[in-house]
């Protein structure tokens, strides 16, 4: 006797099984950090068919130092080992050196961080550099040839059943099972997913107030070996100089200026002078770097990023975003990179644990509500540092007694100087705690790290409170002002954590 066939719902469910021989088709929009690292963690998986589709027709060496912090390295170790041994073969420590903010104009010490500590009580690896080239070449190499595709980018996709149509830029379109947005700030799929512009009003990305020259120079510097890197504060700008390997360093100048500033704002010397003369009397070591450097050396840019938002969705049923395309951050704190690091562990997970299609909706939710919280308050933070530095920092007041005087000399005794002498008792309290925020939560397991976080509100308000005179801008409403460390969706998010914590 036959049997009989097979019902309707019973081929439903088989085709909703996910196995070797009916894979899960993961299709990642974007071959930067964060998709490699997913497709990457993803090919491991035999259930998983993994494409990574790449807007640019080839790779080129394009782009200088990333910052991998600890929690961004440990993740890189678990993920896969070769590829960790890979990049500490061309990696430069800066954790294990004196990192901290200088005065720009006395050149004397003003704050030190100490990223050691931190990472030697988890036993974890030091923050450092590599260059993104090298990192995306590492990744590449370590995936199987055909996983990434060059030449033809995501322009918008459709939700087809329980499948989604990718459609490209050629005009052709592929499906798939899942789409992860890993296409950066300017991110199509975000776009699609949100119905808002990919750029420019409504699209949800804005101008941060700040545009940044930076400059990548082989240099000998007085201090190589011993300083990884170091911020030079002083009235209304900042200037940065960090070791980053092979007798190579680069350095960053943040003005505040309107947007579109590069082409609007005259340099008939060039770039070098114009900054020399914007940084004049500040500390020579700027001056020595930036007269070293020469001119095709130098870009600037205008840096965009993202507030903290939880009233906009990261998901919509089989397709999630990732890093830039969701979080995209100010550079302050080097945690871009790194966050989507983090992004595409947690995404390995959940879809890792996928035995059924109509498993995936729940599985990028879960990943979505692992992420909110502690991406925001990254975010928040990156942006609160060049506020906070910007905005609210001066030259230190300091009294000054001269030999053969009786009377001390007053330097800089004006509000604004006043309050950065009295945040830098504070501030080393408050980078310890950030770090151990940030080393602490890698593993993305609960929604929010309690104590870590509520040490840094609590000192990260009272930072707020002493410098609210000089950072206007700086509410001290809603929860102590904190809206401006995480924006007020981002505390938002913040608190409704911890009420799901305690359970109430």
């Amino acid at each position: 006797m036959e049997a009989p066939p097979a019902s309707s719902t019973e081929t439903k469910v088989d085709s909703d099984v996910v196995s070797e021989t009916n894979p899960l088709r993961v299709i990642i929009a974007g071959a930067g950090v964060g998709g490699l690292a997913l497709a990457n963690m993803l090919q491991k998986i035999p259930t998983v068919q993994v494409t990574v589709l790449e807007r640019t027709e080839e790779f080129k060496r394009f782009g200088g130092p990333i910052q991998l912090a600890s929690n961004a390295l440990q993740l890189v170790q678990e993920m896969d080992s070769d590829v960790f041994k890979q990049v500490m073969d061309k990696f430069t420590f800066t954790g294990n050196k004196e990192n901290g903010i200088k005065d720009g104009i006395r050149d004397e010490w003003y704050a030190k961080f100490d990223l050691g500590t931190p990472a030697e009580a988890r036993k974890m690896p030091y923050t450092g550099v590599i260059d993104r080239p090298d990192l995306q070449d590492i990744y590449l190499q370590s995936l199987e040839p055909g996983v990434v595709k060059n030449g033809d980018g995501v322009e918008s996709y459709e939700k087809v059943g329980s499948t989604v149509k990718v459609n490209l830029s050629s005009g052709e379109s592929v499906e798939g099972d899942v789409l992860i947005g890993a296409d950066g700030i300017w991110s199509a799929v975000r776009s699609t997913m949100r119905g808002e512009p990919v750029k420019g009003e409504g699209s949800g990305v804005s101008y941060s107030g700040y545009t940044v020259f930076a400059g990548e120079l082989k240099y000998d510097s007085f201090d190589n070996g011993k300083v990884g890197y170091k911020v030079y504060i002083g009235p209304g700008q900042y200037f940065v100089i960090t070791d980053i390997g092979n007798g190579c360093y680069q350095w960053y100048a943040f003005l505040a200026r309107p947007p579109g500033s590069a082409a609007e704002e005259e340099k008939p010397n060039g770039s070098s002078p114009f900054l020399q003369d914007t940084f004049q009397g500040w500390s020579e070591d700027i001056h020595h770097i930036l007269k070293a450097t020469k001119e095709h050396e130098i870009e600037q840019r205008d840096l965009y990023d993202r507030p903290p938002s939880v009233m906009k969705p990261w998901t919509d049923g089989s397709v999630a975003l990732l890093g830039d395309a969701v979080h995209a951050m100010m550079p302050n704190l080097g945690q871009g990179g790194c966050q989507a690091i983090e992004d595409a562990f947690v995404l390995g997970q959940e879809l890792g644990g996928v035995s059924r299609r109509s498993q995936v909706a729940d599985k990028l939710s879960t990943y979505q509500n692992r992420r909110l919280i502690r991406s925001a308050a990254v975010q928040g933070l990156s942006r609160f540092a060049s506020d906070i530095i910007i905005r609210g920092f001066d030259t230190p007041a300091k009294i000054v007694w001269e030999e053969g005087s009786s009377l001390p000399r007053f330097e800089n005794f004006n509000y604004a100087g006043i309050v950065t002498k009295m945040l830098q008792p504070i501030l080393p309290l408050f980078f310890t705690i950030q770090f151990n925020f940030l080393y602490e939560g890698w593993r993305n397991d609960i929604q929010i790290d309690l104590a870590a976080a509520f040490g840094l509100l609590t000192v990260g308000a009272l930072v707020l409170l002493v410098s609210a005179g000089s950072v206007g801008e700086v509410g001290l409403g809603l929860g102590m002002g904190l809206e401006g460390v995480f924006g007020t969706e981002g505390l938002e998010a913040f608190l409704a954590g911890i009420n799901d914590f305690l359970g109430m």
